[in-house]
This record gives C-alpha cells, sequence and structure tokens, in this order.
C-alpha cells in the first residue's frame, strides 16, 4: 500500500487542526490518521514549572522532529507507532501514549511542518494555511484560556515575547514551499474541497 503524507502548516490559530479535521471527516479514519507535530514537544522535567512556562515553545529547537521523522518512516512502512502524549497545562509529556495505526493518507500538523527541511521530504503534498494576524491571536486567545488553563496576561505575554517574533522568524517564510496556499482556513470550503480531490488523485 502507497502512502501518502499530506503537511499542514501555517501560524498558530490559522485553522490548520480545522483543514486537517475536515479532511479526516471526509476521507474517513480507515483511510487517513492525523498526527499534530506539538505532540513531540521534549521532555523538559529537569526544569521547574516555572522554567518551563517560560520556554520559547515556538523554536524548532523545542520539538524533538527526529523522533516524529522516525515514527512517521515507521508509519509509511506499515507500522502502528505509540505517538508522545503532551499536557499543555503542565508543558509536560504525559506518562501514557496513543496508539496510531498506519493509514493510506497521513496528515501531519503544525506551524513548523514546512519550516524543516526533513520533514518536507517526506510530505507528498505541502499546505500552508494563511489566516490574518488579528484572527489568529483571537483564536489563540480562545483555545489557550478554555483548553490550555492559562491567563489572558500569559497568553498575551507569550504572544508578544515568541510567538510572533518565531512566526516571522520561521513560520511565515516557510509558506514558499507550499504547494497548497489556503486562505482562511476551514472557513474556506473551495479550497478544502480542492485538497480532498487533490488527495483521491494521488491514491
Amino acid at each position: 500500500m502507497s502512502t501518502t503524507v499530506i503537511g499542514v502548516a501555517g501560524g498558530t490559530g490559522s485553522g490548520k487542526t480545522t483543514v486537517a479535521r475536515r479532511l479526516f471527516d471526509v476521507l474517513g479514519s480507515s483511510r487517513v490518521c492525523v498526527i499534530q507535530h506539538d505532540r513531540y514537544y521534549r521532555e523538559r522535567l529537569d526544569l521547574t514549572f516555572e522554567e518551563r512556562c517560560a520556554l520559547n515553545f515556538d523554536h524548532p529547537h523545542a520539538l524533538d522532529t527526529a523522533l516524529l521523522l522516525e515514527q512517521l518512516c515507521a508509519l509509511k512502512a506499515g507500522r502502528a507507532i505509540d505517538a508522545p502524549v503532551y499536557d499543555f497545562s503542565r508543558h509536560a509529556r504525559c506518562a501514557h501514549t496513543d496508539r496510531i495505526e498506519p493509514r493510506q493518507t497521513i496528515i501531519l500538523e503544525g506551524i513548523l511542518v514546512l519550516a524543516d527541511a526533513s520533514l518536507r521530504e517526506l510530505l507528498d503534498v505541502k499546505v500552508f494555511v494563511d489566516t490574518d494576524p488579528d484572527v489568529r491571536f483571537i483564536r489563540r486567545m480562545l483555545r489557550d484560556t478554555s483548553e490550555r488553563g492559562r491567563s489572558v496576561q500569559s497568553v498575551i505575554d507569550q504572544y508578544i515575547s515568541t510567538v510572533r517574533p518565531m512566526h516571522l522568524e520561521f513560520v511565515e517564510p516557510s509558506r514558499r514551499y507550499a504547494d497548497v496556499i489556503v486562505p482562511e482556513g476551514g472557513d474556506n470550503p473551495a479550497a478544502v474541497e480542492m485538497l480532498q480531490a487533490l488527495v483521491r488523485r494521488l491514491d
């Protein structure tokens, strides 16, 4: 069975997850698996919680991309993986993992998916989700305060100190590697339908 790997990148709050979910919903769980790059944040239990909170999570070095590459290659070879699970409220990996079975299509989603040359080499389709910065910031604020136990001030501080600078340094420049640019993410049904048709043609 040949495997198609689709990379979905874009800034925080751009709608990457929505695009990936809509592809998954249409193509079906028997055919598609989705992997989030941010599952692979490095374990830093050598630091206190306060020190972990101050880490730059938007820099490529914050992620264990080597482990991700190893597990992607395993999936492409038809082997199941035990993917790490990250607890964003503690800034640490969970003790349990998620078993992910190989599928015909793998969707890899994350802000830095296109910024890493080794990841790009494994991608058959490279997608960049492009959404206005103010919309992305509002979405991140709502997500982090409601789902990740963050305060409003901590989200603002992180956005100013690391999220925006890293977006400008790594994420935004990576759009030049995209095969497809999706404006407004999941709110662009025409673009999502085009991606669905493209995936079907690759099978």
